[in-house]
């Protein structure tokens, strides 16, 4: 039966980390990290769908949702501090075995935890998150230029990441069924990007994503050194990156479970039933 879902804080690094809570405790964990620019709210359909089976966490990171924004002045917006802070967190919940769910910026804070701490990972599932710098595709021309010189491309890069435009764009994508999407989706996103604060956070976050693409190798050397138990969850309207990447990560790991939706970049907009199936199938092979 379905558990109900509890809206919690903790102090982690002397931060208010928000999280999201849901399932029996004695139930196999899965841990949800999230994308830009959204928080823990994205997993809300699958919380609710996969309570009664699994203890399920999602956290807010620090600058994102209704976790603490620290000044930029004062806490390194960078991906190697953020997964110290969710490695902290799920420390401090004494989280010591769980099936790790990533999407989107979830892949770079993800990986960087599963590299750093592996014994805790049971299995990797991978939502429209990017491992391999050919996933980046042609939508990351203004990007790279950005990460090549900030100064000069700082604001186009802000029209590209955080414009309303980029906004609807990364949960419709190329969708024709826009009637399937509720446009509060993106509207409370981009009023989130609005806030005081936001800009200069995304700015040096997204600065930082440069880092990423520069680890990439080492993530893929780690599939392919220890074939981790896998699965692939890919929205096929997604605009975000290369249609490629999902069958990327099976040549890493041949194992691995890839599905394609008819769904957009945020995958749980319009496909949560189906992607709960799959995700329910996947865990239960793990017992």
């Amino acid at each position: 039966m379905e558990q109900p879902v509890f809206y919690r804080t903790v102090k982690v690094d002397g931060l208010s980390i928000f999280y999201r809570e849901a399932g029996p405790k004695d139930a196999p964990t899965i841990l949800f990290l999230h994308g830009l620019p959204s928080s823990s709210r994205m997993f809300q359909p699958l919380l609710t769908r996969l309570s009664g089976e699994y203890h399920l966490v999602a956290p807010d990171y620090p600058g994102f949702g209704h976790s603490d924004w620290p000044d930029p002045k004062e806490f390194a917006y960078t991906f190697d501090h953020i997964a110290a802070v969710m490695q902290d967190f799920t420390d401090t919940l004494g989280l010591t075995r769980y099936t790790l769910y990533m999407q989107d910026y979830g892949g770079p804070v993800g990986f960087r935890m599963v590299l750093a701490h592996p014994e805790p990972v049971q299995a990797l599932i991978v939502q429209d998150a990017v491992a391999h710098n050919e996933g980046l595709g042609v939508n990351w021309t203004t990007r790279r230029a950005f990460w090549a010189d900030r100064a000069a491309n700082d604001e186009a890069l802000r029209r590209n990441l955080l414009s309303m435009a980029a906004t609807k764009t990364r949960h419709v994508g190329d969708d024709p069924h826009t009637e399937l999407y509720d446009p509060d989706l993106w509207t409370d996103e981009y009023a989130f990007l609005n806030s005081p604060g936001q800009a200069q956070i995304q700015s040096d976050l997204f600065y930082d994503y440069r880092t990423n693409v520069e680890a990439y190798p080492r993530w893929q050397a780690w599939m392919q050194k220890t074939q981790p138990r896998l699965l692939v969850l890919w929205g096929k309207h997604d605009l975000s990156f290369d249609p490629g990447e999902p069958e990327r990560y099976r040549k890493d790991v041949p194992t691995a479970e890839v599905y394609v939706l008819d769904a957009g970049h945020f995958a749980l907009d319009t496909k949560a039933d189906a992607i709960a199936a799959l995700v329910r199938g996947f865990m239960q092979k793990q017992k």
